[in-house]
């Protein structure tokens, strides 16, 4: 009995802070970013947040997890501002991410602002890669390289000369940064069942 209270309880509270991490935040970035100054498809894209209690990890600092959540409100953030979120709704397409990392420079506490710049730096024929950077203050704090798609409701996946022409983009894609495609090219080893097995 103990223990399934104690299953509810961490269920309940799971719930919780992902509501007040991620859900109360969509809905202030739903309110708000439509009215915010436009930006260009392909960003950047620059969005302020604040660390909130539930950020925190229990050395007192913003939680990594919390950075990957981060990212995904701020680049929800762009696709609004850059009015191609009613394209995707019409034609039931929506972003995935298939891969991403982060590296760490300094800590955010509780309290502190900082601002993310989103921007997709290249693509290919199946994937957006983007960067996303966390500042404060000027500060470097963080970086991040995510690997985005975009799939339809039924489940096919949308080649990115689709997403372009929807956007009314038509120039070709910017060179692959040396770093991406080192990163682009060991994820396959990461799904191979030897690796996970080890």
């Amino acid at each position: 009995m103990a223990f399934v209270l104690a299953r509810q309880y961490l269920s309940l509270s799971q719930f919780i802070d992902r509501f007040m991490k991620y859900y109360i935040r969509l809905l202030l970035l739903l309110m708000i970013s439509p009215f915010r100054k436009p930006v260009q498809p392909l960003g950047p894209c620059v969005t302020k947040f604040r660390v909130w209690p539930n950020d925190l990890d229990v050395f007192m600092h913003m939680n990594n997890g919390a950075y990957l959540t981060i990212m995904d409100l701020a680049r929800t953030d762009m696709m609004i501002r850059a009015g191609i979120v009613k394209g995707m709704v019409n034609r039931r397409w929506y972003p995935v991410v298939v891969a991403e990392t982060i590296r760490f420079k300094h800590s955010l506490k509780l309290f502190q602002q900082y601002e993310i710049e989103t921007e997709v730096v290249c693509w290919d024929h199946r994937a957006f890669y983007l960067v996303q950077t966390f500042t404060r203050n000027d500060e470097f704090v963080a970086k991040a390289a995510v690997e985005a798609r975009f799939l339809s409701t039924s489940g096919k996946r949308i080649p990115v000369s689709d997403l372009l022409v929807m956007m009314g983009h038509t120039s070709p894609s910017p060179p692959m940064p040396a770093w991406i495609s080192d990163w682009q090219h060991a994820q396959p080893g990461m799904s191979e069942p030897q690796f996970i097995e080890e």
